[in-house]
This record gives structure tokens, sequence and C-alpha cells, in this order.
């Protein structure tokens, strides 16, 4: 079941998922789930999901669609989870609101400013409107009065990053062996 995608790799050879007759059955369970199939969404709207898919797109420059929904199934059960997240700086609303808020202030901001939904602009007009989302200079409209466009940009970045690179085939392709447990962190 190796999703490695040699082009990307200096370790083409490499395969952690090799590794996992060294893993616990708890872990093994935990990475097989990393895979997919993955169940049906539980916070993010269908819609939210393609414009997730397509920012983790220009995020993590990977067009793998096996990778990019777990990056999407992993976001949406974080945000369907009842755990509290951690520090948030004065004026930013909970992660929950700042996420779906922000994806239709996005939305919004297409629209004004190519008269179409976010997912329905090419590759470069979706890029440039994230890259002013990152400077804090998207198109103004009302809704950013109350989702700061940098916040939901550094949100956006570490969120996806975090769960690009909890999937086994990146830690493949950048020779990561994998989690340590039993194997190393017994005792």
């Amino acid at each position: 079941m190796n999703t490695i995608n040699s082009v990307n790799t200096h370790y083409p050879e490499y395969d952690v998922l090799k590794l996992m007759d060294e893993w616990d059955s708890h872990t093994k369970e935990i990475v097989r789930r990393r895979l997919g199939p993955f169940p049906s969404l539980r916070f993010l709207s269908d819609m939210e999901a393609e414009d997730i898919h397509l920012i983790a797109r220009h995020i993590t420059y990977d067009h793998r669609s096996e990778i990019l929904d777990w990056v999407v199934y992993h976001l949406d059960s974080k945000l369907a989870e009842e755990i509290g997240e951690s520090d948030r700086k004065q004026g930013v609303p909970p992660e929950k609101t700042l996420i779906r808020e922000g994806l239709k202030a996005l939305g919004h901001a297409a629209r004004l400013t190519h008269g179409t939904d976010y997912k329905e602009l090419d590759e470069k007009q979706q890029f440039q409107l994230l890259a002013d989302l990152q400077k804090g200079k998207a198109p103004s409209i009302p809704e950013w009065s109350y989702i700061p466009q940098q916040a939901l940009f550094k949100k956006l970045v570490s969120e996806l990053t975090a769960a690009y690179y909890s999937h086994p085939a990146i830690w493949s392709e950048i020779g990561y062996g994998g989690p340590m447990y039993p194997r190393i962190y017994v005792r």
C-alpha cells in the first residue's frame, strides 16, 4: 500500500510502512487510518472541504488527492471535537469560527474580485488570493473586521501542514522512520 511519489523524494526506495511489524497494534491502526478511506465529514460542509482541499494544494505544493483527502479529514476531525484549543490572540475568534467564517469570507472576496467562488478560480488566482490573505491585503470586505486575515492564514498553514507531515507517504519521502514507540521509547 505504498503511496510514495518518487519524483518528490531523495528516498525513492524507502517505505515507512514496511516497518509496521515493529509497531504495536494501536500505532498500526492509527497509521492505517491515515491511508483512508475516510468516514463522512462531521464539521466541514462539502463546499468547505473542497476549499480546504484546494488551499492545502497551495500550502503544501502537493496535488495528490490521497494525501490531501487525509489533510481535509484530519482538519475536519479536529474541528468536530469538543476539545479546547491552546493559546489564541486577543481579537481572534475560536478556531472553529475562524476557519468556517474565514472560508466564507475568502469566497466572498473571490466573488467580489473575480465574480466566482474560490474553487472556480484558476490556480494562479487562488494562489494570489491566499498570498494577499497572508499579507492581510485580501479584497476589502466587512467580514475581515471580525476574521483577521493573517490569523486565518496562519491557522490554515499550521493545521494543514501538521496534517500533511503526519501522512506515511510524506514520512517516506522525507526519510522519517515513523513512530518510535515501541521500538525505542519502551521504558
